[in-house]
């Protein structure tokens, strides 16, 4: 079977080890079919992490690291996935199904759990799902054939970088681009939100999705999450610099400490509603489950600071078990998270880093806005100290990392002028802020954090275009060329 030309693929902004990865896929690829292939990176939580799922703002960045789908029709009606990467984590590296397999999402999650490393799984075959529940009729849905997908990534998994966002994005537009349906923008990021929620299990908003598909290279993307309302990207000046270092404490959006916290904040939102009169019902128009009242649209983030510093802060219980909840609102408005009765809830905080956080991100747009034409040491602290703000709001939350708050100390003793904890907290990866100069300092911070951990983190620099800037690349076999692109 043919090889892939890497240095002609070099040629079309497919890097390096992508190229090498294609050229050992062989006899996978059919060579009178183009291949079709598209590209998702990791993104960076500057601000705003576990507030897009109440309707506040965010602010984020996006990295180098990216996950790769290459896809091909092919006549049969299965489809067949090659991921070699996954044996780097013992995961399953292929399935070979029949489509009809991909009924619901049940016969996906099923799938995907009766084998160990299958897991992920459910993000690459939920976009066949979500497809054909989504476009039935459109572009060659209805045509015979099945489907070949290759994946290759270098965005490392569990690190609070959007590995399974990335997976979904990439997955979804191969697929979609293979079967002739135009899918990209919002529509492309909550077709991936959606595949996270209903076939994944994932309790996550569109923050991670949104930025993703829309982000650029060297930019930070405001988002407000209501659903989905991007502001213009502001540019990071040459000078200026947010590093990821990972602080090696791995973190999910499945896991318990983010699912309670995240359930707190929509117990919070319960109970205003109560004191405030307001009937909370299903939203008939989302395809998305969620709730909504009359006030706030079902978006606790637009609660007033002050006003929820004046009448509702010291009102909210500290904290609440979910049976004294359920016992008094007997209702759960959140779709994506259940409420144990013997577990207790950070009520309060979760309300207040719901409210504070959007107010805090709407800051710091502002300020970054600002280093267009001053990036002054005054104007750096102010943004440090509000991302050192954030950091502390996810311990009040239950989110809180040993391993990120010994990074961020050592970032702030080293003299940087602010460092956080990204994603969905307890854990992952903390951001920092500095100057370009700054660098030699960074690598220094992580040769002493390595030495004490016993383990080398993974530092995160560069940053590369979004899903929608890449766009698409098309790959056709040439006789005595190989493969090229078109």
């Amino acid at each position: 079977m043919p090889s892939l030309r890497t240095s002609e693929l070099e040629s079309h902004g497919v890097e390096e080890h992508v190229a090498a990865a294609l050229a050992t896929t062989h006899d996978f690829f059919a060579p009178e079919t183009p291949v079709l292939l598209a590209r998702a990176p990791g993104r960076l939580d500057v601000m705003g992490g576990n507030v897009d799922y109440t309707g506040g703002a965010v602010l984020q960045g996006l990295l180098q690291e990216a996950v790769w789908a290459a896809c091909q029709s092919r006549p049969d009606e299965t489809m067949h996935v090659l991921n070699p990467g996954a044996a780097r984590y013992g995961w399953k590296t292929r399935f070979a199904l029949s489509l009809s397999e991909l009924s619901d999402a049940s016969a996906i999650q099923a799938m995907c759990n009766a084998e160990e490393g299958s897991v992920w799984g459910r993000y690459v075959l939920g976009a066949v799902y979500f497809l054909r529940s989504h476009f039935e009729g459109a572009g060659t849905l209805d045509t015979p054939g099945g489907l070949n997908l290759f994946l290759y990534s270098d965005l490392p998994p569990n690190k609070g970088v959007s590995s399974s966002a990335a997976l979904t994005i990439a997955a979804l537009k191969a697929i979609s681009a293979a079967k002739a349906i135009p899918l990209s923008g919002v529509a492309l990021a909550t077709a991936g939100q959606w595949i996270e929620n209903v076939v994944a299990g994932a309790a996550c908003g569109i923050m991670d999705q949104a930025a993703i598909v829309l982000g650029r290279d060297s930019h930070l993307l405001p988002i407000l999450c209501q659903p989905c309302h991007p502001s213009p990207a502001i540019a990071l000046p040459d000078g200026l610099r947010i590093w990821g270092i990972d602080s090696m404490e791995p973190r999910s959006t499945t896991s318990a400490a983010y699912e309670t916290a995240r359930a707190a904040a929509f117990m919070g939102y319960r109970m205003i509603c109560e004191k405030e009169g307001l009937a909370v019902s299903p939203d008939a128009s989302s395809d998305i489950p969620r709730w909504v009242d009359a006030r706030w649209n079902g978006y606790l983030s637009d609660v007033p600071h002050p006003v929820f510093r004046t009448y509702y802060e010291h009102w909210l219980p500290k904290s609440l078990t979910g049976h004294e909840f359920l016992e008094r609102y007997e209702e759960h408005v959140d779709p994506f998270t259940a409420i144990e009765p013997s577990r207790e809830y950070p009520v309060r905080a979760g309300v207040r880093y719901a409210v504070e956080e959007n107010f805090r991100v709407r800051m710091a747009s502002s300020l970054f806005e600002a280093t267009a034409w001053d990036v002054s040491e005054t104007n750096l602290q102010l943004i440090g100290k509000i991302l050192c703000q954030s950091h502390h709001a996810y311990s009040e939350c239950g989110l809180g990392s040993q391993a990120c708050d010994d990074l961020v100390n050592r970032a702030l003793k080293a003299g940087f002028p602010g460092a956080k904890m990204t994603g969905g907290g307890a854990g992952g990866v903390v951001a920092i802020l500095g100057r370009a100069e700054d660098r030699k300092k960074l690598l220094r911070l992580a040769e002493e954090y390595a030495l004490d951990r016993g383990a080398t983190p993974h530092i995160f620099e560069g940053s590369s275009d979004g899903t929608d800037a890449f766009g698409l690349r098309t790959l056709q076999f040439k006789a005595g060329k190989g493969w090229v692109c078109c």
